[in-house]
């Protein structure tokens, strides 16, 4: 696998090694001793969720969850393709509140790590779309948190306006002017 950093700090665009034969391809997803080397932490899942997106346009995010609870992140796009966008939230980032894009998608193969304290979503490019999200946390009702994708103080560019969206998701509020961060 190589790690690449991405413009947030300590968030990475992962490309796999695909060994390929007569038979077909073949690569590794997680090696836990590759991400301690390139990330510096001990990533230990504890829960794996999959994403399932009928429409283009589909729009996930900005999720994220409050100490105690935050959690790292590893997602990767088995079907289809999307935009995947991050925003630092962590309060003594030198990235606090800036954004990041990378493109996921079935044939490029490429992950994304996110490290705790970032806010995630993402954009179908195609229909029937999905991906495979690992989590660092359990999902915690009462830490879940999320921020409006549209908010002017992050200025996320997306492609064209999400189609179709969750209530919750189009519900979320922007930032207090005065966010100190997670």
């Amino acid at each position: 696998m190589k790690f690449l950093k991405t413009k947030i700090q300590g968030c990475y665009l992962i490309h796999p090694e695909v060994l390929k034969d007569s038979r077909g391809g073949f690569f590794r997803t997680f090696c836990e001793d590759e991400f301690k080397r390139e990330t510096g932490q001990n990533i230990i899942f504890k829960q794996l969720n999959h994403s399932i997106n009928t429409s283009k346009g589909t729009f996930r995010g900005m999720h994220y969850q409050s100490s105690p609870y935050g959690e790292e992140k590893l997602v990767r796009c088995i079907q289809g393709t999307v935009i995947d966008y991050f925003v630092d939230l962590r309060k003594n980032s030198p990235t606090f509140l800036q954004y990041d894009q990378v493109e996921l998608s079935a044939i490029n193969k490429n992950m994304i790590y996110l490290c705790k304290g970032i806010a995630h979503g993402f954009l179908t490019l195609e229909v029937n779309t999905e991906l495979i999200y690992h989590h660092t946390e359990s999902y915690q009702k009462d830490a879940d948190r999320g921020l409006k994708y549209s908010d002017k103080k992050i200025n996320i560019k997306l492609p064209f306006d999400p189609l179709v969206i969750s209530e919750k998701d189009d519900n979320y509020p922007t930032l207090p002017i005065n966010f100190k961060g997670i």
